[in-house]
């Protein structure tokens, strides 16, 4: 999985270094990266995400599987 080579910096640019990428990413895709690169399972991320951001149950669920479509799409995750 290309995610689990990701390094996120300081300034919360992500960078790919097999594929020489990098990109920018907010706080919140910070942290489901985090989470995913510890083995949490989606409903696990959308609990804590719920929980440290201060938002629904429903507003996390949205983001994080809107997050999780992105990271498919490409190529990030299976």
């Amino acid at each position: 999985m290309l995610l689990d080579e990701m390094v996120i910096d300081e300034n919360n640019v992500g960078f790919i270094p097999s594929l020489g990428i990098s990109f920018e990413v907010n706080e919140t895709a910070k942290r489901i990266i985090e989470l995913i690169k510890e083995g949490k399972s989606k409903e696990d991320i959308v609990k804590i995400i719920s929980d440290e951001f201060d938002v629904s149950w429903g507003e996390a669920y949205a983001d994080v599987e809107d997050f999780f479509i992105k990271l498919k799409v490409y190529g990030l995750i299976q």
